[in-house]
């Protein structure tokens, strides 16, 4: 068992804030005893969506998808790439981390077969809007998207954009507020 106050000292989230937003989603624990750990963790990952395995493709394997591609830590969350895309017939026909290469041209087949849901996208600006259309055509619904573009893609597809340039902008905010506030 665990309770509202040692989860907001895990979390540094207020306990009476855990208590009222786990309420929302149903009964959980017992009141003045606590919330059993596994019941609470099998629960939370069915809201979340992690209690099921993910595939994914990702398109672009330049320096950032293969590093991408590199990373050990997706299995974890219940997170699967199964494919990656590139126009490079240099690239093609490679695997790294055991995952393989494929042309381009076969994405969206791969995407319909495999019934893909989530992709990635890692090239180039001016090559990322034509990647995700291709991705929305075969199936995907969800873009984690790593090009410096604002991709136009149909209201039921959610596209998380990450400008690392802009991550960097709030960071460089944070140090000069703090500079301010040293003062």
């Amino acid at each position: 068992m665990i309770s509202s106050s040692e989860l907001s000292k895990l979390t540094g989230v207020n306990h009476y804030q855990i208590r009222k937003d786990l309420a929302y989603f149903g009964e959980f624990g017992k009141r003045g005893v606590g919330y059993p750990i596994q019941n609470l963790i099998n629960t939370l990952k069915g809201i979340l969506g992690s209690s099921k395995r993910w595939e994914i493709i990702m398109v672009g394997v330049g320096n950032l998808g293969e590093a991408l591609l590199r990373y050990r830590g997706y299995q974890k969350r219940s997170f699967n790439i199964i494919g990656a895309f590139d126009k490079d017939s240099s690239k093609v026909g490679k695997r790294i981390n055991n995952i393989e290469v494929y042309n381009i041209q076969y994405m969206k087949s791969f995407i319909m077969k495999k019934n893909i849901r989530i992709g990635i996208i890692t090239v180039p600006a001016q090559a990322a809007q034509k990647v995700a259309e291709i991705m929305v055509s075969g199936g995907i619904t969800a873009i984690l998207n790593f090009a410096p573009i604002v991709l136009k893609c149909p209201d039921f597809v959610k596209v998380n954009t990450i400008d690392i340039s802009i991550e960097l902008d709030r960071l460089v905010y944070y140090l000069s507020i703090k500079t301010h506030s040293d003062n």
